[in-house]
């Protein structure tokens, strides 16, 4: 006979919405576990600022504010916990000594290599035994759902 599972706080998850949510529940919690685990212990949005900088290399710290929609303050903070690391560094603008471009340092590459690397392990634990066509056919309705909602009047 098969064991009863504790039914409590789980509901069947028929909603599209409701699924796509849970699973991003899955794949952000497989990628904190890794942060939690890795030798480098940066919070979520430290590596998003890593990875921004990594896109944009010699970006401001307002042009992470103005992408991120973070607060000024939390991103400074942010940016000075990533830089008392090691892992960014700033360099003054020419034309404006007050403002500074950021660049990922060597160790703020090598950092952002190894989280660039677990995130591709895990997507290919989350797509392991699709085929090239079904990853494509997925993406192609995510994009739908994706534009249906960017349609939606603010």
């Amino acid at each position: 006979m098969p064991k009863q599972v504790d039914q409590v706080n789980q509901k069947p998850v028929d909603d599209v919405l409701e699924t796509m949510h849970a699973i991003m529940h899955l794949y952000r919690s497989a990628q904190h576990r890794s942060l939690r685990d890795g030798p480098n212990d940066l919070a979520h949005m430290e590596v998003k600022a890593l990875g921004f900088f990594a896109r944009h290399p010699g970006a401001t710290q307002s042009e992470l504010v103005a992408h991120s929609g973070r607060d000024k303050a939390q991103v400074a903070r942010q940016i000075r916990a990533l830089r008392e690391r090691g892992l960014l560094e700033a360099r003054a603008d020419e034309a404006d000594r007050r403002s500074a471009h950021l660049y990922l340092s060597e160790q703020g590459r090598a950092v952002h290599a190894a989280l660039h690397s677990n995130d591709g392990r895990l997507k290919e634990a989350a797509l392991q035994g699709f085929t090239a066509q079904e990853q494509g056919a997925l993406l192609d309705l995510l994009a739908r759902v994706r534009a249906n909602l960017q349609a939606m009047p603010d």
